[in-house]
């Protein structure tokens, strides 16, 4: 008797996709075969498709290289130094903890990676990357910080989502810094 083949999705034209592309130390791509999570049984008693577990769509997909998970295999769409943040698959790998972790290649796991917590100096950066909207996982208890607030005019600067300047242990909003600096 024949084994049965593998469950495949090509998420894109509906048939086959059961490799994971990962950059290796030269710079190439290596394909690396990945076992699919067995979907469950939507209402007509067939598998579900798998579905990206940031934004839920089923379109083209890949499964994440720290965590595994389903996500849009979307970082062709990524314009450079735009900084946008509309590629699920950018932004886990790039904005979380997770992605962090694996991309640094530490042992572990994310949550409790010393490791992680030092090279992320900044506490609110460390807290925003473990419990932002990228994340499958949320950091669970993150530490307090401080909110980081401009050296001269003293409003509260968002550092994952504003634009500032550091020198030392001081901070400038991106007004402040234009004023100061042009």
């Amino acid at each position: 008797m024949k084994e049965p083949a593998p469950m495949r999705y090509n998420l894109d034209a509906g048939e086959c996709a059961s490799m994971n592309r990962k950059t290796v130390s030269g710079g190439n791509e290596v394909a690396k075969a990945i076992k699919p999570a067995s979907p469950k049984a939507g209402p007509t008693g067939k598998p579900a498709k798998p579905r990206c577990g940031l934004c839920g769509k089923a379109g083209k997909l890949i499964r994440t290289e720290c965590c595994g998970k389903w996500i849009c295999d979307d970082e062709d769409r990524y314009v450079p130094f735009s900084y946008a943040r509309n590629c699920c698959h950018r932004n886990h790998s790039r904005y979380t903890l997770c992605g962090f972790h694996h991309n640094e290649e530490h042992p572990g796991h994310w949550k409790d990676c010393l490791k992680c917590r030092e090279e992320i100096s900044e506490t609110e950066m460390y807290v925003w990357y473990g419990t932002n909207e990228y994340n499958f996982e949320k950091l669970e208890n993150p530490p307090a910080y401080e909110p980081t607030k401009c050296a001269t005019c003293g409003r509260v600067i968002r550092l994952s989502l504003e634009g500032y300047s550091v020198s030392g242990e001081k901070h400038w909003c991106a007004e402040c810094s234009h004023k100061e600096r042009p």
